[in-house]
């Protein structure tokens, strides 16, 4: 089967430090993650093409990260980070796109979970650099709380020519149990046309030491039902995800999570929704208005 891993990150600590890892329980992530370290772990389960995904919201991070695209063999596209808030998004934009690698951008992403304003994405300067994303014609991924979807919801309303991408399911508490609020909350995102979703990150949103695929099934079923194949893509999120399951293992569980689509939602799940909305290779544009809703 032909898989795109639509999310994962590098960070060398010697170039740059990663204080988020300072956080509880990640201690197993304070080191430098490699591109061949990636390469081995992804070509041995069949990836063809990944996507890199920002860590920091730093200005300096996503030239690298564009370099980084430009030696790999692997890495077909890259979700950097600008500060939406300036009034240059544009001009900065155009810049990262002349830098070496700048074709491989291809969406942009703020950490808008650490946000305090639950409604930070609806602010008025947010919404002007996310059209200015629009008009680039890149898309925005979404890393968000539960409680910050609905702004999201909101945010999409409001630039229907962008497309939102979703990280990691809306972060839903899988080790709780609980689906309600996010579930209702993710629904309505995904009745908007102009939202995707990564089927990411779930192994960590779990209880990370005894975890099994039926404590994803319910949530990874609900954005399924939702978005539909067609707007879900899978993702590793590693490394993140080591801390709770071998890339293998990620992949292995996306498998029996997408095991009762039939052949071609499937195939949509694992590269096609990813090919189409980054644009990997060669594969056209899709603005909103070309999906075919929940199909």
């Amino acid at each position: 089967m032909n898989i795109v891993d639509s999310h994962h990150h590098l960070w060398d600590l010697a170039v740059r430090d990663q204080e988020w890892l300072d956080g509880p329980g990640l201690a197993p992530l304070r080191r430098s993650f490699a591109a061949k370290d990636l390469e081995a772990e992804a070509r041995a389960s069949g990836v063809t093409a990944t996507v890199l995904v920002e860590t920091v919201n730093a200005a300096e991070e996503t030239p690298e990260l564009l370099v980084l695209a430009a030696d790999s063999e692997l890495i077909a596209a890259v979700v950097g980070w600008t500060d939406l808030t300036a009034p240059g998004v544009a001009e900065e934009l155009d810049r990262l796109r002349s830098l070496p690698g700048g074709a491989f951008l291809r969406g942009i992403r703020h950490q808008v979970q650490r946000e305090p304003d639950p409604d930070w994405l609806t602010r008025p300067e947010v919404l002007r650099g996310l059209r200015a994303v629009a008009a680039a014609g890149l898309v925005y991924d979404l890393v968000v709380l539960p409680h910050q979807v609905p702004a999201a919801t909101r945010a999409a309303a409001a630039v229907p020519d962008l497309t939102f991408v979703l990280d990691h399911l809306g972060k839903p508490p899988i080790a709780s149990g609980a689906r309600e609020p996010w579930a209702g909350r993710v629904r309505e995102l995904a009745g908007l046309p102009n939202t995707v979703c990564k089927l990411s990150g779930m192994v960590t949103e779990a209880d990370r030491a005894s975890w099994t695929v039926d404590d994803l099934r319910p949530y990874a079923g609900t954005v399924l039902d939702a978005f539909g194949p067609r707007r879900v893509m899978f993702g590793s999120d590693w490394p993140v995800s080591t801390l709770a399951a071998s890339y293998a293992e990620v992949v292995a569980s996306a498998r029996e999570l997408s095991a009762e689509l039939d052949p071609a939602g499937r195939a949509e799940v694992w590269a096609g929704t990813a090919r189409r909305v980054y644009r990997l290779g060669g594969a056209p544009a899709e603005g909103p208005s070309a999906r075919s809703g929940h199909c």
